[in-house]
């Protein structure tokens, strides 16, 4: 059964995020040969954006525009999407498994009494219900779910669908609709970042992280570097934001964020349940650490015992050794 689906896309500085591209690619199977409809809510039409959803396999691309909308707020961004989706009435709506996406999403979910299907890593596409897998109890289970009734309203965890390739070659309509947002509760007018330039942490293909073993904030550099030669993102455990090695943004685990890189190098951290939370379903997990009874080992592919200071120089130069032969 063919559906008409919304995916709402999401910008990060102006560009849009990866898992915005993932999101198409999740509509394009749910959709069974239906219509893929992009939105993106903004403060000022860019249209290079929406030609880009359609670039990635949407079919036409709406701009919900608003002064308001410059900057997110639930409130702004949930009256918007709201419009568009009382517009063009889909069967479906898909967005990213992100901070704006756990916020904006229950709202809508809410507003339209339907159910919300979170953090979706898999899907299976059959005749009359499409089946969703998600993980459960920190990622030590997994659960399926199908909605038999009204919106398919779902949400996916970044890094697990794989999107589809660019080709721009493809056309579509490029619409601007302008949204009605009533006065906001709350204005935001300044955004100060405490998140270091480079690579998407949750969208990082290749996650360095430190944990109480670098010691102190000096002992985070040589995983800055190892990161920089990968093309990855650094990341840390709870204790090592704990003693403010770090801030609080590079946080991953139960109580921080959730990733699956392609690769993670886990340097100086113990393996504490809270962390492997945010972290066990990684493709590729390596760790080093001086101790060999560390929980982290248990879960880790390849394990390397040793001091961290010692291996991560010889590791960052094997590595610069191998691109300049390749």
């Amino acid at each position: 059964m063919s559906r008409k689906v919304l995916v709402i896309g999401e910008t990060r500085d102006g560009v849009l995020r990866n898992v915005t591209f993932e999101a198409i690619a999740a509509a394009k199977r749910i959709s069974d040969g239906g219509e893929i409809v992009g939105l993106i809510c903004t403060g000022s039409a860019d249209t290079q954006l929406a030609e880009e959803m359609i670039h990635y396999g949407a079919d036409r691309s709406i701009l919900a525009e608003n002064p308001k909308l410059e900057t997110y707020t639930s409130e702004g961004f949930a009256q918007a999407a709201g419009q568009v989706i009382e517009q063009e009435k889909p069967d479906a709506i898909v967005m990213g498994h992100t901070a704006i996406g756990k916020d904006l999403t229950p709202k809508l979910a809410a507003r339209y009494e339907t159910g919300l299907i979170s953090d979706v890593t898999e899907l299976e596409e059959s005749t009359d219900n499409v089946v969703f897998t998600r993980p459960i109890y920190s990622g030590k289970a997994f659960e399926k779910k199908i909605i038999t009734d009204g919106l398919l309203f779902i949400t996916i965890r970044p890094n697990n669908i794989p999107s589809l390739e660019k080709d721009s070659s493809r056309s579509g309509d490029v619409s601007v609709t302008e949204v009605e947002v009533a006065d906001l509760r709350t204005v935001i007018t300044d955004v100060i970042k405490k998140t270091a330039d480079g690579v998407d942490l949750s969208e990082a293909k290749v996650i360095v992280a430190g944990g109480r073993g670098v010691k102190s904030k000096e002992g985070f550099d040589p995983l800055y570097d190892l990161a920089e030669v990968l093309g990855g993102a650094v990341g840390a455990s709870r204790g090592a934001c704990d003693a403010d090695y770090c801030d609080y943004s590079l946080q991953i685990g139960q109580t921080g964020k959730v990733v699956t890189p392609d690769l993670y190098i886990a340097c100086g951290i113990s393996g504490a349940i809270q962390h492997l939370a945010g972290m066990s379903n990684s493709k590729v997990i390596v760790a080093i650490n001086k101790d060999p009874e560390a929980n982290i080992f248990n879960i880790a592919d390849y394990g390397i015992v040793g001091d961290l200071f010692e291996i991560i120089p010889q590791l960052i130069e094997e590595i610069k050794q191998v691109k300049v032969n390749a």
